[in-house]
């Protein structure tokens, strides 16, 4: 598991995951195969959402799933035959890979037995939790967030300092073009003395792009002050008739609890669709040190017809 990092101290200890769906858009395929366990070239994306929630300090990875997926929780699980095999064949590296999932952080979960929204599977979250964490962090699966070089993003540390430094909740946002950000749900923010620090005032779903507060849109990483599980308990069903996380935060912004976002300048793929599914693997595949260089060759030749 990787050290927690100084900026991360006391701020979180457990990640919570939602991995509920049924992930609809991937069907048939989903049938059997859970979606947070397709691969990315070699690495299913729920690992690589745990190893951004290692590096930034969580200790535990709660994963809210539902009857049918504790697939998903398995992969985490240790096989220390198929480990002692690979080695035995002299394959270390890929023993090494396949112990690193266990190795990351304790792995528990929790079930969602109806699909009642993002704001119902985080409530899950919250009996689980020890007495002492104040906050908790969520990683949506279907968001893999890197930085401006591709490389890890850091986000969820920088999100845990600005907690720190302002207590309350902290998200995560990408500034997006004008022209595209009727696509996002936007904050409503005003700045503060860091220029990718902002105060969020509100957030509006989907807006016209002539009407958007700002052009902050945002990502599927959050850092929730546990106040958040109380104001998830008072609200009702909100957009598509489910429990909305974002109406749970709205409501603590207009009682002043601090909500601050951090905007991230790296960049963010979508797992959830096929589409965003592609470019990631494709992004992944072109930086593999053994297939990368292959896969340009054949797609610079392939464009070119």
């Amino acid at each position: 598991m990787s050290a927690q990092t100084p900026s991360a101290a006391g701020a979180f200890r457990t990640a919570v995951v939602p991995a509920a769906g049924l992930g609809t858009r991937f069907l048939p395929t989903t049938k059997a195969v859970p979606k947070e366990l397709l691969p990315v070239v070699d690495t299913p994306g729920i690992e690589l959402v745990a190893a951004e929630a290692a590096e930034a300090g969580a200790q535990r990875l709660l994963i809210v799933t539902s009857p049918g997926k504790d697939s998903v929780a398995d992969y985490f699980r240790p096989d220390e035959e198929l480990v002692a095999t690979l080695r035995k064949r002299g394959k270390d590296e890929l023993a090494e890979r396949v112990g690193r999932a266990p190795g990351l952080l304790e792995v528990d979960s929790v079930y969602q037995h109806e699909p009642k929204g993002l704001g119902h599977a985080v409530a899950q979250a919250g009996p689980a939790l020890g007495d002492d964490e104040q906050a908790v962090a969520v990683l949506l699966p279907d968001d893999l967030v890197f930085g401006p070089d591709g490389d890890d993003a850091g986000v969820l540390a920088r999100m845990a300092q600005v907690r720190t430094e302002h207590g309350g909740t902290v998200l995560c946002a990408f500034d997006v073009p004008r022209e595209q950000i009727s696509a996002y749900g936007v904050f409503d923010v005003t700045g503060t003395d860091d220029a990718d620090v902002k105060r969020v005032h509100g957030m509006v779903e989907k807006p016209e792009p002539d009407q958007a507060p700002s052009t902050f849109a945002a990502a599927g990483r959050y850092l929730l002050d546990r106040a958040v599980f109380e104001a998830l308990e008072r609200i009702g069903p909100g957009a598509g008739g489910e429990l909305q996380l974002t109406d749970a935060i709205a409501l603590l912004i207009d009682e002043g609890h601090p909500v601050h976002v951090v905007v991230h300048r790296g960049g963010r793929h979508d797992l959830g669709n096929p589409a965003g599914y592609v470019r990631a693997y494709v992004d992944h595949m072109l930086a593999h040190p053994e297939y990368g260089a292959s896969l340009r060759g054949w797609l610079n030749d392939r464009l070119k017809d």
